[in-house]
């Protein structure tokens, strides 16, 4: 595929030869763009000044420019106005498999910034998908890495006592559901108010929470989590408030600071808030509504300024009902709602996850971690009531109990699967008679579902094992999400 504008190739070139670690060389790089274009809705460049260099035909056609030579120079902001390229740009920082709404419809984004010789950001490029995930999947997997040294090397030098970990970047997946998720956690990120992450053990939560609090206001700000099921209930309000000098018993003689002040002026990230107790609950309103604490065993009010990102996998509007939860807590904790699906509801997803937990597990190790479309298949026939953890468990048992070559297949999968209880198996219990377009509608759905799963997320592929054009299939998608 030749390029509209030059330049496409020699950023790609520009882009791998920088680390010396990549081992690519030009004539791979010659290769790899192309797949590249090839995998994408479009590709573009930008400068240090976020203008725009490059742009190839399709991304051309997709924002309706006729003329791809008369965009040349222009702030991409005035061409694209809720592209996150300067953001790029300004943090050198990644981002892998976001989220971009064009023209009401969703579409998955890979933006990379680019350096020059001296490792100084330079400019930046975007490759906009629609479907097709995999062919990109080593791409991107190099380019996390090699990220991710250059991330722990700014952190080792870094003075921040507490940061975050994970971006958006690090909740994989490209399917409707995920999309959603992600979709919520920026509306979250730029909104400066309380947040509620719901979801089954194992699904992301703290990832997603982390991920919030990067791309905020506050993102240079502390980070501080706390999981309340894990700290015994007599500890909860020391834990939380801080205490004062010589309080009880055995108290340390210096003030000793809760997790409001540790997070102060940052997110305080609360997991399993439905494990709270009662009495806390109380304290814990008042510091919201107020922004102020009482440290144990003072009579002084100490002002905190905390954004605050809970997250539980109980129902709480069950518990309010029994009355084990408040309702007020539940309201101003609740302003906005993020649920994530159980991996078992974004089963599209499975593929992609897979080579993101293989390349983490492995990273550092001398052995390598692939998976075939056989043991894809494998892992689809499971319910994953563990979720995401679960999911990672069995990868890295696979792996230690799998041959040298580091290749999983289905055999070494159902070695390392559970076998007893949590199979997907249909219900026994007898179906009350539904309408025949209610039956043909989810009848659908599950066929579609089970494409993707065939096709690892594959929407092209999808709709060709479903024997319609791809435009139904978005069509059909779009109805269901």
């Amino acid at each position: 595929m030749q390029d509209t504008l030059p330049g496409g190739k020699q950023f790609m070139t520009q882009l791998f030869t920088k680390n010396n670690k990549s081992g690519l060389t030009r004539d791979l790089i010659e290769a790899l763009f192309p797949m590249f274009e090839q995998a994408s809705a479009g590709a573009i460049v930008v400068d240090l000044d976020s203008r725009i260099t490059w742009i190839n035909a399709s991304y051309a056609t997709l924002l309706g420019v006729s003329d791809p030579a008369a965009v040349i120079g222009k702030p991409i902001r005035q061409v694209i106005p809720h592209t996150r390229m300067p953001e790029v740009v300004e943090t050198g920082r990644p981002l892998l498999l976001d989220i971009m709404e064009h023209q009401k419809q969703q579409l998955v984004v890979t933006r990379l910034p680019f350096f020059d010789d001296a490792g100084a950001v330079v400019g930046a490029v975007a490759f906009v998908l629609y479907d097709d995930l995999q062919p990109l999947t080593p791409l991107v997997s190099k380019y996390r890495r090699l990220h991710q040294d250059l991330v722990a090397a700014r952190k080792a030098l870094a003075k921040k006592s507490r940061g975050t970990r994970y971006s958006l970047g690090d909740f994989v997946g490209a399917s409707p559901a995920a999309l959603e998720v992600k979709r919520r956690a920026r509306l979250a990120a730029g909104r400066d108010m309380p947040v509620l992450i719901l979801g089954e053990t194992g699904t992301g939560k703290e990832v997603l929470a982390q991920a919030i609090h990067s791309v905020s206001g506050r993102a240079e700000r502390p980070f501080v989590g706390v999981n309340v099921a894990a700290i015994p209930e007599n500890l909860l309000e020391a834990e939380f408030f801080g205490v004062a000098p010589g309080a009880y018993t055995g108290a340390d003689r210096r003030t000793r600071e809760g997790k409001f002040q540790l997070a102060n002026t940052g997110t305080l990230f609360l997991d399993e808030v439905g494990d709270m107790p009662l009495a806390l609950q109380a304290k814990l309103l008042r510091a919201l509504q107020e922004g102020e604490i009482e440290p144990l065993g003072s009579n002084k009010v100490v002002s905190v300024d905390v954004r605050v990102i809970a997250a539980t996998s109980r129902n709480l509007e069950a518990m309010m009902a029994e009355g084990s939860f408040r309702s007020d807590l539940y309201y101003r904790l609740n302003v906005l709602e993020i649920p994530i699906p159980p991996l078992r509801d974004r089963m599209p997803d499975l593929g992609v996850l897979c080579e993101a937990i293989l390349e983490d597990i492995c990273e550092g190790l001398e052995m390598r971690g692939e998976i075939t479309d056989t043991a894809i298949a494998a892992l689809s026939s499971y319910d994953w009531p563990g979720n995401i953890r679960e999911l990672r468990n069995v990868l890295e048992r696979a792996l230690t109990m799998g041959e040298d070559s580091g290749i999983l297949d289905s055999d070494a999968i159902f070695k390392v699967l559970p076998r007893s209880g949590n199979r997907v198996q249909a219900s026994s219990i007898a179906q009350p008679v539904r309408p025949l377009a209610q039956v043909l509608a989810e009848a659908e759905s599950h066929a579609i579902e089970a494409a993707l799963v065939a096709s690892r997320g594959n929407r092209t592929r999808a709709a060709r094992i479903l024997g319609i054009s791809r435009s139904v299939l978005y069509e059909k998608l779009a109805k269901m999400s």
